[in-house]
């Protein structure tokens, strides 16, 4: 789709048509500029109207061209705005919807622009990591001034309409129109068709009564707040180039310059990288996006504890009834006061108005009994991690569920396959992975059986869009694709401490790479007990992998982290900080002596990151090879939004890019050197050996 061009009376209305969010792309931007040549060229025209069709004014570039020769091609959005300000005829933006980036900027090169009520306006570039490079650092000041033109440049988060046309002294609006936007745009166009001389955003003066101070305190304002991202720290810059630059046109140039820089740098390329992720992850290959889904007014969710808790909330929050099912009261009473506890916190913030968490908790019904959750149209079960109990869960399930109804299982590790063969409907059953706490976290691994249907996974595509979760579908496997890959980080980390580090330094190490939170703190804040567990069922299953014995150690110790107020950490009562342990480093000093380590090695901290990041990476390689992931980016998405891998590297798949493979490769041979490491392990998937060969990239 492209641009629409009609004649309503001495008015022409160039209507942009490229949905879903009318993104400048060059269909579009081509028939942008016919209309506004063939406005200027007719005499019955007296004034030009630019609008958006549908549900957007424009949100600015068009996604689907990033990084091809059309995104570049002229017209570009630079000429358009120069066309538009050009124009010997008053142009009119009329605003609605959704005015974002480059929508924004294009409307800030028309002489006026009237706007609907609850249009979202916003300059995002910066959560790309860039500034924005078609004069919104130049022209947004000018017309609202410096300090809230600024703060909505650095954040990027979309300001309504009416409030910024409320704001003294702006020139963004100059009319809000409640009901139809085009009659009042028409309205306002021939109100001003006869004016001259033409208002343009350059020509104002973006000026500050104290600006060196107040750039000084924006930088460091923002620097403290930004750490590891340029661009916010550009933002400022290019807006102070608007108050200091000898000219606009110097301004402009100054602008473009920092887009371009910025385009290059790691970190708007990780971010990049994590936004196209983002809406690939809903792309699943061949379940094509008109696939009917079914019905889901009604859930059930098997479990009032932490983690069933959670996810009742989510479907609360959502405007979704919930009856939550237990065995005995007492557990019931205990989740629905948790939830009252959560909401009233909330409350409490200013986070929830009072009478919306009543609402919510009027969605939400209990019962001991599986004959009340019966007409429900999906149930999850979050019940404990043990196959034989999932087993009595979903025969009763498949005794009491209507027909239709979707079985969801929360299982984290656990076979999908082998759950959906306790029912006579396994193409109704999927997993979905929640992580805890389930009510906060972003993350839904949704994971496909084989029998799993195409409708199924549609329809869970879809709740996880409404409940804002960021879905990721993965395949049958121990551990699905965040577990499965976790194990070998905490492998690696239990490894180096026998070597002679110490929990402390390999934290310290990889937070400061960015992480939110090393390996031995996340365990003891998930539970080491759990980790024991799944380490007693590997040695079952699989008796050859290896692992340090510190873990299992600690556990027989009763140290299982915050719960216990002891695990690799002692804590204080009612804090979370953690405090080193004297009586964890004699454990694991007790432990070196007793492999023959008696001359621990000093691990430095490249070695520490390596070792970790790297092991995610080898082990993401062969979850692509399966086919359980498919593709790099779901990969980073699961580590970005469950695992606190840090957004400025784009996800360890990103990261190994940007690193280079060859690099990785070669690390990895070192690393299989080590006699006190697991070699089998750190073989090079056999995708990456291939792709070093070809030259290829993961991402």
């Amino acid at each position: 789709m492209s641009a629409s061009y009609e004649v309503r009376g001495q008015v022409a209305v160039i209507t942009l048509n490229n949905p879903p969010v009318n993104g400048l792309g060059y269909a579009t931007r081509v028939a942008f500029a016919q209309g506004i040549e063939q406005a200027t060229a007719d005499p019955a025209v007296k004034a030009l109207v630019i609008t958006g069709a549908g549900r957007a004014f424009s949100g600015g570039a068009d996604i689907k061209e990033f990084g091809s020769p059309k995104s570049g091609a002229e017209p570009n959005l630079l000429s358009l705005i120069r066309m538009l300000e050009a124009c010997p005829k008053p142009v009119v933006a009329a605003l609605h919807s959704v005015v974002m980036g480059g929508g924004l900027e294009l409307a800030l090169g028309c002489h006026y622009r009237v706007a609907s009520p609850g249009a979202a306006i916003a300059l995002p570039e910066v959560k790309l990591g860039l500034v924005p490079g078609a004069g919104g650092t130049q022209r947004l000041p000018r017309v609202l001034g410096v300090e809230t033109a600024l703060n909505m440049i650095v954040s990027g988060e979309p300001v309504k309409s009416e409030l910024l046309a409320a704001l003294p002294g702006q020139k963004l609006i100059d009319q809000m129109i409640d009901g139809d936007l085009l009659a009042g745009a028409l309205a306002f166009a021939e109100s001003v068709a006869e004016a001259r001389p033409l208002p343009l955003v350059r020509n104002l003066k973006a000026s500050h009564p104290n600006v060196d101070a107040y750039i000084q305190f924006a930088r460091n304002t923002v620097g403290a707040m930004s750490k590891n991202f340029p661009a916010p720290l550009k933002c400022v810059e290019c807006v102070e180039q608007a108050v200091k630059a000898r000219s606009f046109e110097e301004g402009m140039a100054f602008e473009l310059a920092t887009f371009m820089g910025l385009m290059f740098t790691p970190e708007s390329k990780a971010l990049r990288h994590a936004f196209f992720g983002e809406r690939a992850a809903a792309k699943i290959p061949d379940v094509p996006e008109d696939t009917p889904v079914r019905k889901v007014g009604k859930l059930a969710v098997i479990g009032a504890g932490t983690m069933g808790g959670g996810i009742t909330m989510n479907f609360l929050n959502a405007g979704i009834p919930v009856t939550m099912l237990e065995m005995k009261q007492d557990a019931l009473d205990r989740g629905v006061a948790t939830i009252r506890k959560n909401y009233e916190a909330q409350v409490k913030k200013g986070k929830l108005k009072a009478d919306k968490y009543e609402a919510r908790m009027a969605l939400l019904s209990t019962t001991l009994s599986y004959d009340d959750i019966g007409q429900a149209d999906m149930v999850i079960e979050a019940v404990y991690e043990d196959m034989g109990v999932k087993e009595k869960v979903f025969k009763t399930l498949d005794q009491v569920m209507k027909p239709g109804a979707i079985l969801a299982s929360n299982t984290s590790t656990l076979d999908v396959d082998q759950i959906a063969a306790f029912t006579q409907r396994p193409q109704d059953v999927v997993g979905t992975h929640f992580f805890s706490p389930a009510n906060v976290m972003k993350l839904l691994e949704v994971v496909r059986g084989k029998a799993t249907a195409k409708d199924v996974l549609a329809t869970v595509m879809q709740i996880a869009k409404k409940i804002r979760k960021t879905a990721v579908v993965s395949g049958v496997c121990d551990g699905f694709i965040g577990n499965r890959m976790i194990e070998q980080y905490i492998r690696q980390a239990g490894f180096m401490l026998d070597e002679g580090a110490t929990p402390q330094q390999i934290d310290r190490a990889i937070e400061r790479f960015g992480f939110a939170m090393g390996p031995f703190r996340m365990s003891d804040l998930a539970g080491n007990d759990i980790g024991w567990a799944i380490r007693k069922r590997r040695a079952v299953e699989h008796p050859g992998m290896l692992y340090s014995k510190t873990a299992d150690l600690l556990c027989e110790l009763g140290r299982y982290g915050q719960k216990t107020g002891a695990g690799w950490y002692d804590y204080v009562a009612g804090k979370r900080d953690a405090i080193p342990s004297a009586r964890v480093a004699e454990m694991i000093e007790k432990h070196r002596a007793s492999i023959g380590m008696n001359q621990p090695r000093k691990i430095s901290d490249d070695e520490i990151v390596q070792r970790l990041v790297f092991s995610l990476v080898n082990e993401g390689a062969r979850i692509l090879e399966e086919g359980i992931a498919s593709k790099a980016s779901d990969i980073d998405m699961v580590y970005l939004t469950g695992y606190g891998f840090p957004l400025f590297r784009g996800g360890p798949m990103c990261y190994a890019d940007q690193v280079g493979l060859f690099n990785v490769v070669q690390a990895m041979k070192r690393f299989a050197r080590n006699p006190h490491d697991d070699a089998a392990f750190w073989q090079p998937a056999p995708l990456l050996a291939r792709l070093v060969a070809e030259g290829k990239a993961l991402t």
